[in-house]
């Protein structure tokens, strides 16, 4: 049997999945690595340790695969947006990979973001100007770190950390240069003014090449260790968000993916660039004939998390005994409190937040909390402040693209079916989910295809992508729903200013 790899380099772990020529499942693998966050607003990896999660979930699923004599034909990759690694002459990191979630540009995002060439950048680039941004990382290392700036050869993403560790070239796909703020997304080029603005020459960047383009010739080093031929074609891919639109179904009119990981996003595909004046929203590169639309927010899964980790030693501790998922008993608590949590709204902006906002200095807010809420109200209100974060970009997306009619569901969160049903009633939209939630690394098989010519274009993934489960939205929910949210639109306006003042205080106490 033939068989693909798509592999998905991640915030917390790196996932490699085989699929057979029709989508399905054949083996996984997931690898975790840590985080690190050495100063307040800091949040950086170790290109390396993530690299070896890379070759070890790759090693494991062909290891499987060889036992039952299936062939490879290919492995593509998804990778998260907006890292940036300094590497020297001699193709060392002199940084950390420093991540998504890391907020130390803050002052030069802000700086870029009112100023005129800021709107020009986003107009150019479709990358929101924001913190995570690569254009705004770059700007603070060349203030803040000049000796790594300045000894800098090349300034890459972990993906292009991967790529040059086993080909020994330097290449970034449209998709992943589409999400660094730096990139022409019209001309596919590297953007002369951002350039400028910045300070720095496109030679410190990687050749951009097409999301299907294909490398072989493996270092034999690491053809050796996963036990693969040196002649294994390798597919650039694209970045998580646009292949998890892909490998979810979610590229036709009308048709949008919400993903809840970490974070959290909901995005459109469009055939063309369609940004947004107000600077609300991403436009990324999936294909040259394909864009993917949306606003990512900082704020999805590791909310959950939070709550479990701080709030709930006792359910954990009766997971353990009882050798099932913590998040299985809070989901059953949850549901004891009725949709609106009783008027209790939570705004869950613990890391700042990114879209629709792009305010780094946003904060944590439960409101309306009165004598009679209860631990399972606040634990109810969070998984529904989660959504109301992912309604808000919703509706700037609407406002910009026209009108959603399905969400398609992908991530960790379809795990829990009340959240999913939260998701429906707070959109008051269907939502589906595909077999396989693991959307990327399906999107990254389905481009292989495409690249490999196994299939003539992406719309064929329909077929690839069998219907598990559909999940119809509640009126009388939604109109409960409806009524919160203005609430909770209204209070981001309301403390924006104190927003502001308490990150500053909560700096100067660190």
């Amino acid at each position: 049997m033939n068989y693909l790899i798509g592999v998905d380099i991640g915030t917390t772990s790196t996932k490699s999945i085989a699929f057979d020529m029709d989508g399905n499942v054949l083996t996984k693998c997931n690898v975790e690595y840590p985080l690190y966050n050495p100063y307040p607003s800091w949040s950086e990896q170790n290109p390396e340790e993530i690299f070896r999660a890379v070759l070890d979930s790759i090693k494991d699923v062909v290891k499987e695969n060889d036992i039952n004599k299936n062939k490879l034909l290919g492995i593509s990759f998804s990778s998260a947006m907006h890292s940036v690694i300094a590497m020297d002459k001699g193709g060392n990191p002199l940084t950390n990979c420093i991540i998504w979630a890391d907020t130390r540009s803050n002052k030069y995002a802000e700086e870029l973001k009112n100023s005129d060439i800021g709107q020009d950048i986003y107009m150019r680039t479709g990358t929101p100007i924001h913190p995570m941004s690569p254009l705004c990382k770059l700007c603070w290392l060349r203030d803040n770190s000049k000796d790594v700036f300045n000894n800098t050869n090349k300034f890459i993403s972990i993906k292009e950390y991967v790529f040059y560790k086993l080909f020994n070239k330097y290449i970034v796909d449209y998709s992943i240069a589409s999400a660094t703020g730096i990139f022409d997304i019209y001309d596919l080029r590297w953007n002369k003014k951002a350039l400028e603005y910045i300070g720095i020459s496109e030679e410190k960047f990687s050749k951009p090449v097409p999301t299907t383009y294909i490398i072989k010739g493996l270092s034999n080093v690491y053809a050796d260790y996963m036990k693969i031929p040196i002649e294994t074609k390798f597919i650039v891919g694209a970045s998580d968000g646009c292949l998890a639109n892909l490998g979810a179904n979610a590229i036709k009119d009308g048709d949008a993916a919400v993903t809840i990981g970490t974070s959290g996003a909901i995005r459109v595909a469009s055939k063309k660039v369609k940004n947004d004046v107000s600077r609300r929203i991403f436009s990324y590169i999936l294909t040259e004939e394909h864009y993917v639309l949306g606003g990512a927010v900082n704020n999805g899964g590791i909310i959950y998390r939070w709550f479990r980790d701080n709030f709930s030693s006792v359910e954990i501790g009766s997971a353990k005994q009882l050798n099932i998922d913590a998040y299985d008993i809070l989901n059953l608590e949850a549901l004891k409190v009725k949709p609106g949590a009783d008027g209790l709204i939570f705004l869950p902006y613990l890391l700042g937040e990114r879209a629709p906002y792009w305010d780094a200095n946003s904060k944590g807010v439960f409101f309306g909390v009165n004598i009679k809420h209860r631990r399972e109200h606040f634990l109810r209100a969070v998984l529904e402040g989660v959504m109301y974060g992912i309604y808000d970009v919703g509706k700037a997306l609407e406002e910009t693209t026209g009108s959603i009619n399905t969400i398609y569901a992908t991530g960790g969160f379809v795990r829990s079916e009340l959240w999913v049903q939260i998701l429906a009633d707070i959109f008051n939209k269907k939502v589906v989910i595909a077999e396989s939630y693991e959307s990327s690394c399906l999107g990254a098989a389905i481009l292989a295809m495409k690249a490999m010519n196994i299939i003539n274009n992406i719309e064929e993934v329909e077929k690839l992508v069998p219907i598990s489960k559909v999940f119809e939205p509640n009126i009388e929910n939604h109109k409960i729903y409806a009524k919160n949210f203005e609430i909770y639109k209204k209070l981001y306006e309301k403390l924006k200013d104190e927003f502001t003042e308490i990150s500053k205080l909560q700096d100067e106490g660190n």
